[in-house]
């Protein structure tokens, strides 16, 4: 399970908004409790998909469409984890949107998952945010739903 507040699922859906019809992205902040992934603060970050930082972490498909494809630059992940290590968080999650597409994983999406993290995943129909889902890869790889928790 995750759990985030009201304000946190909606600076997800606005990105998302904004940046439609594009795959939005971002970097979910948190810490691991008991039976549960708390997030303390969700941060938008550019779609680097078609740039010089996609290119090296993911070679030759950086011709498919921003529209289809995300991706998160390896420094921006990088120093953002260094940020996090000092306020005592970690990166629990990537969240990202399915423009005119539902909120389930694609098979890219899975290939470049990692274990461990939430993945949030908002579709967006005709620019209007709309189901917001998060995922979690289980042993074998594969996309498990994982329970979404509204905290205040």
């Amino acid at each position: 399970m995750i759990r985030l507040s009201q304000e946190q699922l909606q600076t997800i859906r606005a990105h998302a908004e904004k940046t439609y019809p594009e795959e939005c992205c971002g970097i979910i902040l948190g810490y691991l409790a008991s039976e549960s992934k708390i997030v303390v603060e969700v941060m938008p970050t550019e779609n680097a998909w078609n740039t010089e930082a996609s290119a090296e972490f993911l070679g030759e498909r950086t011709a498919e469409s921003k529209r289809r494809q995300y991706a998160i630059a390896p420094e921006v992940m990088l120093k953002t984890q260094k940020e996090a290590r000092h306020r005592s968080l970690n990166i629990i999650g990537i969240f990202h949107s399915h423009p005119d597409y539902p909120a389930i994983p694609s098979e890219c999406d899975r290939l470049y998952a990692w274990q461990g993290y939430s993945y949030i995943i908002v579709t967006v129909q005709n620019g209007k945010a709309g189901e917001l889902r998060s995922w979690s890869l289980d042993d074998c790889h594969q996309f498990q739903a994982e329970a979404i928790e509204n905290i205040i």
